[in-house]
């Protein structure tokens, strides 16, 4: 059997006993093998590097892996975006082991987007020089949240090579950088590996984070050269050079060998027994779909990962397929299992080694293994729900197939616009480029509290202010009392500790703790601003598989009290929203259709949550008394006149209906042109807007300032918009459903909602808009 072949049988035996008419199959195609290209070593590797390389089983460099690192060599920042197991680590490992043996004085930083990944790619560094005396004093380490105060010194101390993350980087280690002064002195490179993961407000941030570094680095007399590293990114260079401020060279050819790959999309069907939110049909759920498949494939022997996108999801998928092979072939139950974050490391670390060594044949995973664990010669991937992002599903679909065999690769949709969208269109998952990384670093509420960092860190210059064009900003923050300023420069106030009050993950106002107050133990913190929607009074929450339920929020504590619990329903909140127009950035009118990229201030309360079975089915809607919440951010705005809405068929009785769906879908399918989840964003819309007095629609970023996926729905618009359309239409219901205009976050329960309508609304905007290069009108 060829390549091709396998993937494609096994996909045959997995549809076996399926109808051919009710098949859940809306696409297969086979991406075709390559084979490897290789390299000779560069002269200036340094022989022991290139000794224990070639120990380790690599004879010979891939291209892409020496044109890497002969730009880092050479001193020019460097991004290699190339497939999963295409020997990434390696084009910076050369560069970086050979520099520290050649200068003794030499350091190295490794950074990760999380502590598995940089334990993995430690423990690899370490594998690579163990038992070789000439590496004996590099000493590398890991500098994380895990690691022992004593270690912490000693790493400070003696370690040549560091691996740590963003988090640590900015309060561990920026925050008291006085202690690093040998360390940064003798800093040559800094790896930014998955960079494809920086994004949004947590992409700003550590974007920032790495200008201070290289600005530390700077004043100590070193001048450091960036590699990034990334299996799956959209323009790397442009995002790389964004990310530090300076200019990154891209390599994109990929020189590494692979197998044939079979790529399958599948649709579950409708449960003709079932009805959700106001009677809409409700597809067969992802996960159990998933569970099935994972069941059939490992029946066929293919060692399988299955990718859920929760962690409860996870425990589910694999409960659930051990179930049904209990039912077929008892033997073959304990061969499945689950893997996630919250597992003990002994867990995790048995697991992998059970999963590597063939004991494991299936395995449900959050995206925990999608990076960071290096997993070879699996036959199958299985992933439950597109995860948000190109660069994402091709990540996990390239954990099959290492050996250079056939691999299939199963993407099972959710009852999402999105998912339902990419399985009906595969040519907007499988012939699309990769997603561009989107981050802002101009933010304000990014760039204010990182400027205050790093006046406290080194005083900021005029001149550095000036390029971020930020003297407006600082002066602002003068006024607070929080900084002043000097001929030197710009000086922290006295008393002002900034490090410590800046969450670069993304959250939004202070924290609230989550207590269980059966044991007072402390599950976990949400940022006040998700709060009121995520653990109000009743809400279901999830911690590390187990599920509780909030008995009480109290704001002003910051505390939401928590019982455990396991209810076979879910809880979505609902909640009123007022959109106020501060500033219009940006505005195009294309006869009766305005499209603006708008600054906002949007105003949320939480009055209820809905209570649905796991199924879908709507038990019942409870009402909340929460104050209210504004947010100041950033939003791609629409108007339509109303003559025009007409003139389509929706008259004014209908607007409400049509525009509310058209934002609705408009929301699931933004995360096809930006790097966003629809958790990210939010929307309004209304059929007579107070500041533009015409029916309108807003889509905006749920960040403060914003993340940059407003900016890039605005940038996209027709292509977000035409994907939008054919998504709506292309459903199978008849009047709405959670595939295309219903939304699990809508604050009014998901009406009122007119499909028809839609359709009518985005047919209109995609008449109206320009005609497009190689694209006509609607």
């Amino acid at each position: 059997m060829s390549n091709g072949d396998f993937g494609t049988e096994l996909l045959a035996r997995t549809l076996a006993g399926i109808d051919p008419d009710d098949s859940p199959l809306t696409h297969k195609s086979v991406i075709p093998s390559r084979t490897a290209s290789f390299a000779s070593w560069p002269n200036w590797v340094a022989g022991p590097v290139r000794d224990a390389l070639v120990e380790s089983g690599v004879r010979a460099p891939w291209t892409h892996q020496v044109i890497a690192a002969e730009h880092a060599w050479a001193g020019q920042h460097v991004v290699l975006s190339t497939g999963t197991a295409s020997g990434k680590s390696l084009a910076y490992q050369v560069p970086i082991l050979s520099r520290l043996l050649d200068d003794p004085r030499a350091t190295a930083l490794y950074l990760a987007p999380t502590k598995a990944l940089g334990s993995d790619q430690l423990r690899s560094v370490s594998s690579l020089l163990a038992g070789r005396k000439e590496f004996m004093h590099l000493q590398p380490c890991a500098y994380d949240g895990d690691t022992e105060p004593a270690v912490r010194q000693w790493a400070r101390e003696h370690s040549r090579w560091i691996f740590t993350n963003p988090d640590m980087l900015h309060i561990g280690i920026l925050g008291s950088h006085g202690r690093w002064r040998q360390f940064m002195r003798g800093l040559q490179f800094i790896v930014v590996d998955e960079c494809h993961h920086y994004r949004g407000v947590f992409g700003s941030h550590t974007a920032l984070v790495l200008r201070r570094l290289l600005r530390i680095a700077r004043a100590a007399g070193a001048n450091p050269v960036v590699i990034g590293a990334s299996a799956t990114a959209g323009s790397p260079g442009a995002a790389m050079s964004r990310m530090i401020g300076a200019d990154c060279v891209e390599i994109t050819e990929d020189g590494s060998p692979h197998g044939a790959r079979t790529v399958a999309l599948w649709e579950p069907g409708f449960v003709p027994e079932i009805t959700g939110e106001h009677g809409a049909p409700v597809r067969k759920q992802a996960g159990a779909e998933a569970a099935r498949v994972l069941a059939d494939l490992v029946l066929e022997g293919a060692r399988t990962l299955c990718f859920v996108r929760s962690r409860r999801g996870v425990e589910l998928t694999a409960l659930s397929a051990k179930r049904i092979l209990e039912e077929v072939d008892p033997a073959l139950a304990p061969r499945v299992a689950a893997y996630r974050a919250g597992y003990l490391a002994d867990d995790r670390r048995t697991l992998e080694r059970d999963i590597a060594d063939g004991k494991l044949l299936g395995v449900a995973t959050t995206n925990a293994l999608e990076l960071g664990v290096d997993i070879s010669g699996l036959d199958a991937i299985v992933v439950a729900g597109f995860p948000g992002t190109v660069a994402s599903f091709w990540q996990q679909a390239g954990r099959a197939g290492r050996r250079g065999e056939g691999s299939l690769v199963v993407l099972i949709a959710r009852d999402d616009p999105l998912d339902t969208y990419l399985v009906n269109h595969p040519e907007a998952l499988l012939n699309k480029p990769v997603e561009a990384t989107v981050t802002d670093p101009t933010n304000p509420y990014v760039l204010g509290p990182q400027l205050l960092c790093a006046a406290a860190e080194l005083p900021l210059k005029d001149a550095e202010v000036d390029a971020f064009g930020a003297r407006e900003l600082l002066e602002d923050l003068a006024r607070q009392g929080l900084i002043r300023h000097r001929k030197a420069g710009w000086y922290v106030a006295a008393g002002v500790d900034p490090h410590g009050a800046v969450d670069i993950r993304g959250g939004i106002g202070g924290q609230v703790m989550i207590v269980d107050e059966t044991t007072a133990q402390l599950l976990g913190t949400v940022d006040t601003g998700r709060a009121m929607s995520t653990v109000h009074q009743g809400a279901v929450h999830i911690h590390r598989g187990e599920s509780y339920v909030v008995d009480e929020l109290d704001l002003d504590d910051g505390l939401a009290l928590v019982h455990p619990e396991e209810p076979d329903w879910t809880t979505s909140a609902r909640e009123t929203t007022i959109v106020d127009i501060t500033d219009v950035i940006e505005t195009e009118t294309h006869g009766p259709l305005t499209v603006a990229l708008v600054r906002v201030d949007v105003t949320h309360q939480v009055v209820g949550y809905l209570r649905k079975l796991i199924s879908g089915e709507v038990l019942d809607s409870v009402e909340l008394d929460m104050p209210p919440q504004t947010l100041s951010t950033r939003a791609v705005m629409y108007t339509l006149t109303p003559e025009a809405l007409e003139a389509v068929g929706v008259d004014s009785i209908r607007f409400p209906g049509a525009l509310h769906a058209a934002e609705h879908a408009a929301i699931g399918l933004l995360p096809l042109v930006a790097t966003c989840d629809r958790w990210d964003i939010g929307g309004l819309s209304t059929n007579l807007h107070p500041d533009t007095d015409l029916p309108t629609v807003f889509v905006y970023d749920g960040y403060p300032g914003g993340a940059g996926f407003a900016d890039r729905g605005h940038e996209a618009f027709e292509i977000w918009i035409r994907a939008t359309r054919d998504a709506v239409s292309g459903c199978g219901c008849e009047t709405g459903c959670p595939s295309c205009v219903q939304s699990p976050k809508c604050g009014n329960g998901n009406e009122p909602l007119d499909k028809d309508g839609a359709i009518r609304v985005l047919n209109l905007i995609l008449h109206e808009l320009p005609v497009s290069a190689g694209v006509g009108r609607a």
